[in-house]
């Protein structure tokens, strides 16, 4: 059988859960929250996509301001909106393959637990 949904108090717990007893993900180097091993080809992908979804927010402000067809400016949003989806992908990506990994290989069962738990939220709440 399936996992029954989570009430959003049990969401808010879980995510919570995730970034372990000090409050950090388990790829927090620093004090602030920052990512580990971020591959700088996927970095320069995603500002290279984000300037053109920029773009793409400015010409979908401009339809508005010219009162275009309604299905035109919904198709642009929906382009915007998978773009924003790629680069939620490769963020995805990077944060498996060091975040979630070095989390997943650390042998300490909180922290195993803590990154199953925020990983399933971030695919429940973000990655549909």
């Amino acid at each position: 059988m399936g996992a029954k949904p989570r009430s959003g108090v049990e969401k808010a717990t879980a995510a919570q859960a995730a970034r372990g007893p000090d409050g950090r993900c388990a790829c927090d180097t620093h004090e602030t929250r920052k990512a580990v091993a971020v591959d700088p080809e996927i970095k320069a992908a995603n500002r290279h996509r984000l300037r053109r979804i920029e773009g793409q927010i400015r010409g979908l402000q401009k339809m508005v301001d010219e009162d275009r067809y309604c299905a035109d400016i919904i198709t642009q949003i929906a382009s915007v909106q998978e773009a924003l989806r790629g680069v939620a992908r490769n963020l995805m990506r990077n944060h498996l393959h060091h975040c979630a990994a070095k989390a997943l290989r650390s042998g300490k069962r909180e922290e195993t637990e803590a990154m199953y738990d925020e990983l399933l939220e971030l695919i429940y709440a973000h990655l549909r």
